[in-house]
């Protein structure tokens, strides 16, 4: 690794890799393509699919309805009952699938004890998924394919491509090995020619490992997981990390105060990665809604 290279990225990215103002451009862009699809007759429609009384759930969903409604697409919550079983929630999956009046599902987890996020995430039609859940979405990415991306994990990229952070030949460390972010997150730093270590719970030595990274990307949901000394000088770290606290906020899978001195760029948590993540799934919405358009699908709600 280049003993300058982190430096470099850090001048880019100053300390506060912050995401609002990436996620306010794309609320914009989403803002205007909704706009068009109305004078097309069309209102661009998101359902979401939640089977839990969980309230941090309650509230992210929320929340996505409130961000739906500032730019003018519909949101629909999908209640089902947090016994809910497998075959009760791919029937629903696929009725939303075939609604030509939806054009993004989204299965909120938590789920159901007993019931497999993949078995059921396959009942949502490719092209409608827009939170890459569907294996097939994931297979796609991982060939190279069009797909919807999980949102956490491309917001991981839009994020350091607004603070300038260069990726091409660059040395990464993905901690975590989920397939919503770490999974998903290396095939796309890899389609942007970065060199990736994908760890996670059985990495022999994490620190050593992530020490010869330029850029580390916490996502474990471990709090406090990466702190100093896991980092290089003047390395840049995202914080995945939404791990709640007993005071009801949130804290990332790095310790902020441990790493603030040696880090070059760290994103916040809340504020970093989260903004982003909501934005790109209304912005993934209005792309299948257009998608849509164009293959003669949509029809006027």
């Amino acid at each position: 690794m280049s003993g300058q290279e982190p430096a470099a990225a850090a001048e880019a990215a100053p300390l506060g890799l912050s995401g609002a103002a990436r996620a306010a451009e794309l609320r914009a862009e989403v803002t205007a393509r909704v706009a068009e699809s109305a004078a097309a007759g069309v209102t661009v429609r998101l359902a979401v699919v939640v089977a839990t009384e969980d309230e941090s759930t309650a509230w992210y969903v929320r929340s996505i309805a409130r961000a739906a409604g500032r730019t003018g697409i519909a949101c629909d919550t999908v209640t089902l009952p947090p016994d809910a079983t497998a075959d009760l929630l791919r029937a629903r999956l696929a009725e939303l699938s075939a609604d030509p009046a939806v054009h993004g599902v989204i299965l909120q987890t938590p789920l159901p004890p007993g019931v497999a996020a993949a078995d059921v995430a396959a009942a949502i039609a490719p092209d409608k998924d827009v939170d890459g859940a569907n294996p097939l979405s994931l297979g796609r990415l991982a060939a190279g394919l069009p797909a919807f991306a999980p949102a956490t994990a491309e917001a991981v990229v839009q994020l350091l491509d607004a603070h300038g952070v260069p990726l091409a030949g660059r040395t990464v460390a993905v901690v975590g090995r989920s397939t919503v972010v770490g999974k998903p997150l290396a095939h796309l730093l890899l389609d942007r020619d970065a060199t990736v270590t994908v760890c996670h719970s059985r990495t022999a030595e994490l620190a050593s490992v992530t020490r010869q990274s330029e850029l580390v990307v916490a996502a474990a949901g471990r709090p406090g997981l990466i702190t100093a000394a896991h980092l290089a000088p003047g390395a840049v770290v995202v914080d995945v990390g939404t791990n709640p606290t007993p005071d009801g906020g949130l804290t990332g899978d790095v310790d902020a105060e441990s790493v603030r001195s040696r880090a070059g760029a760290l994103s916040p948590v809340p504020g970093g990665v989260g903004p982003i993540t909501t934005a790109l799934l209304l912005r993934h919405t209005v792309q299948a809604a257009g998608a849509a358009a164009a293959t003669g699908a949509a029809r006027p709600a």
